[in-house]
């Protein structure tokens, strides 16, 4: 071949690259192998769709399985779009700086390896960057909510986005930078639900978004099978193995209370309030009240802060089934009298009040308007007990002894947390809320705390946990003073019990629980006491 049919030819084979990164990468580009050395790239039929979906669409989301080479394909598409355009401009967001800057080595590798004719030259070469000679360029940060504040993007790569715990301000800031045409990819495996990552993949399969969704499954692997999936539970547990191949954001995530047990309740205990009352509706109601049931309203109150909610619920005792439930912006004085007509209106039920900071406020109402059955948690040598509660009847003659309200401190938190996680997990308590169970898709372990994640609240919860503690709690009291009753009877008739004692072999022995039946025995009756 001469000289001017190799340009020509050269020249061709430049323009259907130039047209197809598919065609690119499979025909020229190489990529490292950890076992294998250099290789070439090539394709599987499902990188090649979802590359071309890529092309398609200014902003692709990815939810991947692990193993799936998306993280090269991305480089490989970075790769081509700076050696056909000038001036194209990537920055490349992950957890961490390190790596980030694997996403610019592929780049490197590709680019090496390229034919002379394709190969860029380099102007500026280090462990962070990556410029060309025609102005292209590809940078690595870390997840700063400013990283991409002051670049003009071409190309936004945000790896592994479900783990970027200020994933929402980065994208903020970038969409300013991406205003002037500039595309992005956000790829990740699953990390539980509420984060931006799964926000933007929800929005993306349900609502006509600017985003593309691809799905990348274990299963679209040609090389992976059942037993490769097996293989994962041993190797990395199930919970991580569904974490990083399934694809399943339920599954996948943190949640203090785990995720194939919140989506339980939502598709079986849940339920539309058969009422919804105020102006804003925040009130829902889902069954009335009933003369001969127990009830506690238990409340946590908002900082005021505008960020968290005022909240609370209406337990009913015995079933441990939410039949009421709270959540809005409230003043402090019309927060008390909503909370003392809701107790009045369920059967003068037991008032909870969260009492930290501004929670003094609405106890200090519903305390003016004289409610009978609030309650008191107990002082034992100046230490709150949250084991004992004083309500309806108690007479309060040292106030320095009890304290109105629960106090949840560094002590009751973890009691709180731990009492909510048994009853769900025994499936005893009856939520009916899509709002609390909304919450609990986003309450998180953070380190060995329970909390909610970035951007959400956990009010619903926190009222809720209060109430199902302190529930115990009336229980215990409820069944200490029957047991007294039991012993009042047990004396009656016992002229020999000392005034205020109690002998239990007196009780056997003397008292008219003790009868004869036909046979001329004794028929033991304590058992009913």
């Amino acid at each position: 071949m001469n000289k001017k049919s190799l340009k020509k030819a050269l020249a061709e084979e430049y323009l259907l690259c130039s047209k197809d990164p598919v065609y690119f990468m499979r025909k020229y580009c190489y990529i490292q192998h950890p076992m294998r050395g250099k290789i070439k790239f090539e394709l599987y039929d499902f990188q090649s769709s979802a590359l071309e979906e890529i092309k398609d669409n200014r902003y692709s989301v990815i939810l991947k399985s692990r193993q799936m080479g998306i993280s090269t394909l991305t480089a490989g598409y970075s790769l081509w779009a700076m050696v056909f355009q000038e001036d194209f401009n990537v920055l490349v967001i992950a957890t961490t700086q390190n790596t980030a800057k694997n996403l610019i080595t592929k780049v490197r590798v590709m680019n090496d390896l390229l034919p002379s004719w394709l190969k860029m030259k380099k102007e500026e070469d280090n462990r962070l960057s990556l410029r060309y000679a025609n102005g292209s360029q590809i940078k690595a940060a870390s997840s700063s909510p400013d990283a991409a504040r002051s670049e003009a993007l071409s190309l936004l790569v945000i790896d592994e986005a479900a783990f970027i715990n200020n994933a929402d301000d980065v994208w903020t800031s970038a969409q300013q930078t991406l205003s002037t045409g500039g595309r992005c990819i956000a790829l990740s495996t699953p990390n539980g639900t509420g984060n931006w990552f799964h926000k933007t993949w929800v929005t993306a399969e349900t609502t006509d978004s600017d985003w593309n969704p691809i799905l990348l499954h274990w299963t679209q692997h040609p090389d992976k099978d059942q037993a490769w999936r097996d293989k994962q539970n041993s190797l990395l547990g199930d919970k991580m193995a569904a974490q990083e191949c399934d694809c399943d954001f339920i599954s996948s995530g943190n949640t203090v209370i785990p995720g194939e047990l919140i989506q339980w309740m939502a598709d079986n205990t849940v339920k539309d309030p058969v009422e919804m009352r105020g102006a804003k509706k925040e009130m829902w109601i889902w069954k009335y009240p009933e003369q001969d049931k127990r009830y506690i309203v238990s409340a946590d109150v908002a900082r005021g802060d505008g960020k968290d909610y005022s909240a609370c619920h209406v337990i009913e005792v015995d079933t441990m089934e939410q039949v009421a439930e709270y959540k809005g912006h409230i003043h402090t004085k019309e927060f008390g009298n909503m909370l003392v007509n809701l107790a009045t209106e369920y059967n003068e039920a037991l008032l909870v009040i969260e009492n930290a900071n501004i929670g003094w406020a609405v106890l200090q109402q519903v305390i003016d308007r004289h409610y009978q059955n609030l309650y008191y948690t107990y002082k034992h040598d100046g230490v709150v007990d949250p084991e004992v509660h004083l309500g309806k009847g108690y007479d309060i003659q040292d106030k320095d002894k009890s304290t109105p309200g629960f106090t949840t401190s560094s002590r009751t938190r973890p009691l709180l947390v731990a009492k909510l996680d048994t009853y769900t997990r025994e499936k005893a308590c009856i939520v009916r809320s899509k709002r609390l169970i909304e919450e609990l898709f986003v309450w998180i372990w953070k380190g060995n705390r329970a909390d909610h994640q970035n951007g959400y609240n956990d009010d619903l919860i926190m009222s809720l946990s209060i109430g199902l503690y302190v529930r115990d709690t009336a229980l215990k009291l409820h069944s200490a003073g029957l047991a007294l009753d039991r012993r009042a009877l047990g004396t009656m008739g016992n002229a020999n019990t000392q005034a205020g004692a109690y002998n239990a072999k007196q009780v056997y022995e003397q008292n008219p629980w003790k009868q004869q039946i036909g046979n001329g025995e004794e028929e033991d009756l304590t058992w009913l006491l």
